[in-house]
């Protein structure tokens, strides 16, 4: 338990993970949350719970994903035990496709690599005749696989809904409509302050800034950095189909109500959230390539959305020295971390528990050097 106050700048899935995991163990939170007009990431996430492939630059990032995974099940129980919200959990394991040789075993290096150095990370590379057994649906193209067992799905506007019943639940404050437009520190007290551009503003002892890519400009005010930009994908969703797909892929998931995701692409075109013609077509053609029956499927949505990404592709999670009590967080991968965001990071940031070990790594000082160059790493 804790008397402070602590400000959430943000409502997405990262934000309304970490007032969620602050909440849960006693903190006073208040989320200050921009609303359904912001270039909110949920809304073009494809869904996935993934292991797989992450952090094969980045061993630290590599272990948080596997055990971000293995929380996700009492997340969801949890979230679903106190508020009646099913995020859509299924963590069966999933399968990465591939259409040539060469990428086949691109991944097979990759996936070995990663277990080899963080372990714990298990995969298992299979032929399209093995991968048939688990996906009959498969076409030609398909020429190898991988399967991950600790990979999975989720619903990622259900889980949004979940974080955000779950923080009423705990008596947190939950305030919308929200364009934060400053910060302000005082050393004297060491309070906080976030005002709005309407002129309205909160005062706290602690503050999180999790406002995705608002949190270019807002976390300088309190002494950090999160240098992001943003990152487009188009996803597309078909008319309800009867199940035919029991595993998520890296390029077509089923939901639980029938219908199909396909997804997705990574486009660098600033704040353009829109959709286009030739994306559109690509991963329909990619889709079908994978799955031919679903040339026969109806399509019934597209749509576009921004994700905040930084230049490495990895998360930045960082306190501040010179305003203490001042957080950022900034990552990619807001459902496949959701619960280590809850369990873990929501108590640091709250001031109740110590920050998790090696986690200097991700500080934004790594992205410092001008002279640098970065590959996505997410």
């Amino acid at each position: 338990m804790s008397n402070e106050q602590m400000t959430v700048v943000g409502g997405g899935l990262v934000g309304a993970a970490i007032a969620y995991g602050a909440a849960r163990v006693g903190m006073r939170v208040r989320l200050l949350d921009q609303g359904d007009g912001a270039f909110r990431a949920s809304r073009g996430n494809f869904g996935l719970v993934w292991v797989s492939s992450k952090g094969g630059n980045m061993p630290r990032y590599a272990k948080w994903s596997r055990d971000a995974a293995k929380m996700w099940p009492a997340l969801h129980q949890e979230l679903l035990d106190l508020t009646g919200v099913d995020s859509g959990l299924q963590q069966t394991g999933g399968f990465w496709l591939g259409f040539s040789d060469a990428e086949v075993q691109a991944r097979a290096d990759l996936l070995e690599k990663i277990d080899r150095e963080v372990g714990g990370v298990p995969f298992q590379m299979m032929a399209p005749s093995e991968l048939k057994q688990y996906l009959p649906g498969i076409g030609p193209a398909v020429v190898g696989g991988s399967f991950g067992p600790l990979d999975g799905h989720a619903n990622p506007l259900m889980l949004l809904h979940a974080l955000h019943a779950g923080l009423r639940a705990k008596g947190a404050d939950i305030i919308t409509g929200v364009d934060v437009a400053e910060i302000r520190h005082d050393a004297d007290s060491g309070k906080f302050e976030a005002i709005a551009d309407d002129g309205q503003s909160w005062k706290s002892d602690r503050l999180v800034v999790a406002a995705g890519l608002g949190n270019n400009r807002l976390a300088p005010k309190v002494g950090l950095s999160a240098p992001v930009k943003s990152i487009r994908g188009q996803v597309l969703i078909t008319e309800r189909l009867k199940p035919f797909l029991d595993y998520p892929t890296n390029k077509v998931r089923q939901t639980r109500e029938g219908s199909v995701q396909i997804g997705s692409t990574s486009e660098d075109v600033g704040l353009d959230d829109g959709t286009t013609t030739e994306k559109i077509e690509w991963l329909a053609r990619r889709a079908v390539a994978t799955f031919p029956a679903l040339a026969q499927a109806r399509l019934v949505r597209a749509w576009g959305a921004l994700r905040p990404l930084t230049p490495d592709g990895f998360p930045i999670y960082q306190a501040s020295e010179s305003c203490p009590g001042a957080y950022v967080a900034t990552c990619h991968s807001g459902v496949s971390l959701a619960a280590a965001h809850s369990f873990v990071i929501g108590p640091w940031m709250g001031g109740l528990s110590q920050p998790p070990p090696d986690f200097d790594v991700f500080k934004a000082a790594r992205l410092s050097d001008p002279n640098a160059s970065f590959s996505y790493g997410h």
